[in-house]
């Protein structure tokens, strides 16, 4: 079977979101429904030392992150209608929606909150790798479209032999929770998933 995924340049990220909104035009998205999400992460504080200087640990960045098509989807198993499957074809993660209710259980348990629920439709939705564009010998609209070239798609094995094996920043959680296809050169400044001197500044963005 093949698995592919993504790939993402954290330290070239400075949080334009143009990924995030290439993807919502190409897939023509309401305005509560998201295939990718840009976290934005950050913490610190100013600290006066008592001599007329102040001395800093502040800290921002950004993480942006799709539906990974995980090796063990939490979405899977809690699925109660079994309208979740994974291809064997390109470990596509995917929703029927013939038999998807709507009912949420798939964006609560996912620890990316990659899935959304269409209110129009009724049904989850989640990022497809652009299956269309694949299709066609392209990449992904947000792998083409991010200005800072901070992207990339490919077979998980060939990105990870090429970039590393990396997924292991705040605020996502621990790959190994779900085993994502996604391979992340760490900013700087990033943290690991167990940091608790952040936060994310942007959740009302994030759906």
């Amino acid at each position: 079977m093949a698995q592919y995924g993504f790939y993402f340049d954290q330290s070239r990220c400075f949080g334009c979101k143009t990924c995030e909104q290439a993807c919502k035009d190409f897939h023509n998205l309401g305005t509560t429904v998201t295939f990718r999400n840009v976290f934005e992460y950050s913490g610190g504080a100013w600290t006066d030392n008592g001599d007329g200087t102040y001395s800093q640990n502040a800290f921002k960045y950004y993480t942006s992150v799709s539906c990974n098509h995980c090796d063990d989807p939490a979405c899977l198993p809690n699925c109660p209608s079994g309208a979740i499957s994974k291809s064997e074809e390109d470990g596509l993660v995917m929703n029927d929606k013939e038999i998807c209710i709507g009912c949420n259980t798939c964006v609560l348990t996912c620890p990316y909150t990659a899935p959304s629920v269409d209110e129009d439709a009724g049904v989850a939705v989640r990022c497809d790798m652009c299956a269309s564009r694949r299709a066609e010998g392209k990449q992904p609209i947000c792998v083409e479209a991010c200005l800072a070239r901070a992207l990339d798609f490919g077979e998980i094995g060939e990105l990870r032999a090429k970039y590393g094996d990396s997924a292991h920043v705040a605020p996502l959680p621990d790959k190994a929770n779900t085993a994502p296809n996604l391979v992340i050169k760490a900013s700087v400044r990033a943290l690991p998933t167990d940091d608790t001197t952040g936060s994310i500044t942007n959740p009302l963005e994030i759906m």
